[in-house]
C-alpha cells in the first residue's frame, strides 16, 4: 500500500476525516457503508486508504459482548521522515495472528510478542473507528493511540463490528469506573451517572454484564459513600431505575436498597421504582440459596408496603397483582418465590429471638423439650429403701403414649422407662439427634415443651411475623394456588392464627392432591394431620381442626382399611377423646375400626365399646354395628377391660362419662398420666374395686383425692404420683394403705420428714423419691 500523498499515515487517525469519540454521539453516527469491491480483482494495485466512518446503528444488528477472541494484528508507528514513511509502507502488509482478551482496563495478548508484546490500555486509546479498504475486503477496527495506529483485521464485517463495539463498552465502562471511583462534585456525578445508564440502555451490545457493569459501579459508588443525604440516594435511584426494570440489582445494590426500605418505608421510590423490580424477582425462577440479598430485599420491600397507611390492604393487593386478574396465576414462579420469602422472614423472627436470648434453651433442646444444660443441677441418685420387685408388664394398648410436657430430671426419666416401653423410645431417641444446626422445621416443630415455654419477641419481629402470616393466609385465598401450597407447607408451624386458617383451608378443599398435604409427607416428620391432633404441639382448639381433617380424608380418598390402621397405631387416642366428648366423625372412625376388626386387643376393644355407649350418638350407632356382628354383645358379656388408659388431654368429665358408660369391674390397671384430670376424678376412682395399678403421672391430682383414695381402694398395689401437687398432708395418708408396695413420689413437694415417716409406717417395697431444694 502507498503512503506517498501529502500527509501519508497521519491521515490515517486524522480526526479531520473521522469524527473523534468524544465528539460523536456515544453509538456513533449512521454512515452510508459502500460496498465492498468484488473479491478476486487482483489486477487493481493497492490504493490508499478509503477514509470514511462505517459505524453502525443501535437500532440494527445485536451482537454478544466479546471477552476473547482471534484476530489479526498490524501496528503502524506514525511516520516523522520520508524514510520512515516508505518503511511503513513497506510492512503494514505484515499481520500477525493474536488471541486478544478483553480485560477490564486493557487489551491483552496471549501470546505477548510482536505488536502486542506489551497490553493496550484503554486510557490510551484516542480514538475507535471503523474501517474498510478500497481494493481489498479487509474488515479493520483502527485503534488511535499516542504514536501510532492498530488495526484489528477481522474474517467479517459482523466480527469487526463485534470486536468494535465490545471494545468501545470496556474503554468507555472503564472511564465511568475512574470518574466515578473518586466523585467530588455529586451534581457531575448525578450527571455522569445518567449518561452510563443511557450507555447501557442504547448499546447494540445484547448481554447481561452489559447492564450489571453499570450497577456494579454504582453499587461500589454508594458503598464508598454512605454520608451523603436521603435526597441524593432516591436521585440516584430514580437515576438507575430503567436498568432495573429487566435486571436483577447486584448484592451490594440490594444491600443499599434494603436499608431504604428500612429507613424510609413512605417514600415514593418505594412504590414507583422498587415494585417492579420486585416483581421482575418474584416472576422469575430465583435461587434464593445463591442470591439471598435478592430475597431480602423482597422482604424488606414488602415490610416497606405494610408499614403505609392502608397497611395490609396495599399488601394485599400487590399479592393480587402478582396472581393476575385471572383465576389462573400465568406466572408460575410467583407462588414458590412468595413462598420463600415468606418461611424466610418467619425463620428470621424466630432467629432474633435465638440469637438475642439469655438464659434460654438452645433450639436442640427446646425440640428435645429439655431445660438449658447449664441450668441443669446433677440428679441425685433414686434412694431404695428395700430390693427393687420386678417390673409389671408395661400397658398394652394402641393409643401412643403423650408427649412429656415438662423433661423432668434423667433420674425420673429413668423411673418411668420401666413402665412404659413406648415411652422409652421416645426418649432414649431424642438425644441421640444429629448435632448438625437444626434448620426452619427443626427449630419449629418441636413437642409440647413449647407450649410450657413463653417465647417472648421483640415488637419488630412480632410485625415481621404477623404480616408474613398473613400472606400466606392470602396465598391460601387463592384456589388456583392451594395445591401448590399445601405442598410447600410441610409442615412449619408457629403460633399464629392465620397459620391456621391457612391449614383449615387445606382440610376444606375437596381436592385429593391438597387434602392429603395434610399428613405426613416427610420420614420422622410429623405433617399437619399429627401436629393439630389433641395434644399436638399446635392443637388450640381440643381437636376441632383435627376432627375436620379426618372427616374430609374419610370421606374422599382414604376410607379405606390402611388409613384406620394408621389411626389405630398412631392417633387411637385422640379419637377416643374425641367421640368420648360426641364427635360424630371419631364416633363412626371407632365403629368402623371394630366392624373391620382393626383392634385386635381385647381390652382395647373394650374401651372403644365403653368410649362409643358414653354418647347418645355413638350408643345408636354402636347398636346399629351389634345387630351386624352379635360377637361385640358377647365381648363385652364377658366382663369390662383389665387395662385402660385414657388419652392425653382427658378431664374429669370424659373419665366420668367413660366410666359410667360399662362395666368396669374387671379394671385393674388404670392410666391417667399426662391427661387434665384433678382431685375430683377420686369420686370415679373409688368405684373401681379391683383396681391395683394407678398412674397419675404429671396430673393436678392433689391431697383431697389421694384422701379419698386411701379410705375405699385397699387393692392398690402401685401408685405414681411423679410431678402432682400432693403435699405432706395428702401423703401421710397414705400409710394405711396396706397393700401399696411400688410408690413413686418424684418431683412432688414431699419433704425429707414426712418421707422418713413414710419408710417406717407403710409396708412398701419399693418408694421413688427424688430430693429437690425447696
Amino acid at each position: 500500500m502507498d503512503f506517498n500523498g501529502s500527509g501519508g499515515g497521519n491521515e490515517l487517525h486524522n480526526n479531520q476525516f473521522y469524527p473523534s469519540e468524544e465528539s460523536k454521539p456515544l453509538l456513533g453516527e449512521i454512515s452510508a457503508q459502500q460496498p465492498p469491491p468484488p473479491e478476486g480483482n487482483n489486477n487493481h494495485k493497492a490504493g490508499p486508504c478509503s477514509k470514511r466512518s462505517l459505524l453502525h446503528s443501535s437500532s440494527g444488528m445485536r451482537y454478544k459482548l466479546l471477552q476473547e477472541g482471534d484476530i489479526q494484528v498490524c501496528m503502524v508507528k506514525h511516520p516523522r521522515t520520508f524514510l520512515s514513511k516508505i518503511f511503513t509502507s513497506k510492512y503494514l502488509r505484515r499481520w500477525e495472528p493474536h488471541h486478544l482478551a478483553l480485560t477490564d482496563s486493557s487489551l491483552v495478548s496471549a501470546t505477548p510478542t510482536g505488536y502486542m508484546e506489551a497490553p493496550l490500555s484503554y486510557s490510551t486509546i484516542e480514538d475507535l473507528q471503523l474501517l474498510s479498504w478500497d481494493n481489498a475486503p479487509k474488515y479493520c477496527v483502527q485503534l488511535s493511540f499516542p504514536g501510532g495506529t492498530v488495526l484489528l483485521q477481522a474474517a467479517n464485517s459482523y466480527l469487526r463490528d463485534q470486536w468494535f463495539h465490545s471494545i468501545q463498552w470496556k474503554k468507555k465502562i472503564y472511564k465511568y469506573r475512574k470518574v466515578l471511583n473518586n466523585p467530588s462534585r455529586w451534581d457531575v456525578v448525578l450527571k455522569e451517572i445518567r449518561a452510563l445508564v443511557d450507555m447501557a440502555l442504547t448499546s447494540p451490545l445484547q448481554d447481561d454484564s452489559i447492564h450489571q457493569a453499570p450497577l456494579h459501579i454504582i453499587s461500589t459508588l454508594l458503598a464508598e459513600n454512605t454520608n451523603l443525604s436521603a435526597q441524593d440516594y432516591e436521585n440516584i435511584i430514580v437515576a438507575i431505575a430503567p436498568l432495573l426494570e429487566n435486571n436483577h440489582p447486584p448484592p451490594d445494590l440490594c444491600e443499599f436498597f434494603c436499608q431504604h426500605c428500612r429507613e424510609r418505608p413512605r417514600s415514593m421510590v418505594v412504590i414507583e421504582v422498587f415494585t417492579p423490580v420486585v416483581q421482575r424477582i418474584l416472576k422469575h425462577n430465583m435461587d434464593f440459596g445463591k442470591c439471598p440479598r435478592l430475597r431480602l430485599f423482597t422482604q424488606e420491600y414488602i415490610l416497606a408496603l405494610n408499614e403505609l397507611n392502608a397497611g395490609m390492604e396495599v399488601v394485599k393487593k400487590f399479592i393480587h397483582s402478582m396472581h393476575g386478574p385471572t383465576g389462573q396465576c400465568p406466572h408460575p414462579r410467583v407462588l414458590p418465590n412468595l413462598v420463600a420469602v415468606c418461611l424466610a422472614a418467619i425463620y428470621s423472627c424466630y432467629e432474633e429471638f435465638i440469637n438475642s436470648r439469655d438464659n434460654s434453651p438452645s433450639l436442640k433442646e427446646i425440640r428435645n423439650g429439655c431445660q438449658q444444660q447449664s441450668e441443669r443441677k446433677p440428679p441425685m441418685p433414686l434412694r431404695l429403701l428395700r430390693p427393687e420387685p420386678p417390673t409389671p408388664p408395661p400397658t398394652t394398648t394402641l393409643s401412643p403414649p403423650p408427649a412429656l410436657p415438662l423433661s423432668p430430671p434423667p433420674s425420673i426419666i429413668l423411673v418411668e422407662l420401666e413402665r412404659n416401653n413406648n415411652t422409652t423410645n421416645t426418649l432414649r431417641k431424642a438425644p441421640a439427634e444429629g448435632d448438625s444446626e437444626p434448620n426452619l422445621i427443626d427449630c419449629l416443630l418441636v413437642s409440647p415443651a413449647l407450649n410450657a415455654l413463653s417465647i417472648q419477641l421483640p415488637a419488630h419481629a412480632n410485625r415481621v411475623l404477623g404480616c408474613f402470616a398473613l400472606i400466606l393466609k392470602m396465598l391460601s385465598d387463592y384456589d388456583d394456588w392451594r395445591p401448590a401450597l399445601a405442598s410447600l407447607l410441610q409442615p412449619i408451624p408457629f403460633p399464629k392464627e392465620e397459620l391456621k386458617y391457612v391449614i383449615q383451608r387445606f382440610a376444606e378443599d375437596p381436592r385429593q392432591e391438597v387434602h392429603s398435604c395434610l399428613l405426613s409427607v416427610r420420614s420422622g416428620k410429623d405433617g399437619w394431620f399429627q401436629l393439630y391432633s389433641p395434644g399436638g404441639v399446635a392443637c388450640d382448639d381440643d381437636g376441632e381442626l383435627f376432627a375436620s381433617m379426618v372427616h374430609i380424608l374419610m370421606g374422599s380418598c382414604y376410607k379405606t382399611k390402611k388409613f384406620l390402621l394408621s389411626l389405630a397405631e398412631n392417633k387411637l387416642g385422640p379419637c377416643m377423646l374425641l367421640a368420648l366428648r360426641g364427635n360424630q366423625t371419631m364416633v363412626e372412625i371407632l365403629c368402623l375400626m371394630l366392624e373391620y376388626n382393626i383392634i385386635e386387643n381385647k381390652d382395647t376393644q373394650l374401651q372403644i365399646i365403653s368410649t362409643l355407649e358414653s354418647t347418645q350418638v355413638g350408643l345408636r350407632m354402636y347398636e346399629q354395628l351389634c345387630d351386624r356382628q352379635r360377637e361385640l354383645k358377647e365381648l363385652q358379656r364377658k366382663g369390662g377391660p383389665t387395662r385402660l388408659t385414657l388419652p392425653s388431654k382427658s378431664t374429669d368429665a370424659d373419665l366420668a362419662r367413660l366410666l359410667s358408660s360399662g362395666s368396669f369391674g374387671n379394671l385393674e390397671n388404670l392410666s391417667l398420666a399426662f391427661t387434665n384430670v384433678t382431685s375430683a376424678c377420686a369420686e370415679q376412682l373409688i368405684k373401681l374395686p379391683s383396681l391395683k395399678q394407678l398412674n397419675l403421672w404429671s396430673t393436678q391430682f392433689g391431697d383431697a383425692g389421694l384422701r379419698l383414695l386411701s379410705e375405699h381402694l385397699a387393692c392398690l398395689q402401685v401408685l405414681n404420683l411423679c410431678e402432682t401437687p400432693v403435699t405432706d398432708a395428702g401423703l401421710l395418708s397414705l400409710s394405711s394403705m396396706k397393700s401399696l408396695c411400688s410408690l413413686n413420689m418424684n418431683s412432688t413437694k414431699l419433704t425429707a420428714d414426712t418421707y422418713e415417716d413414710l419408710k417406717i409406717n407403710a409396708a412398701l417395697v419399693s418408694i421413688r423419691y427424688y430430693f429437690k431444694k425447696h
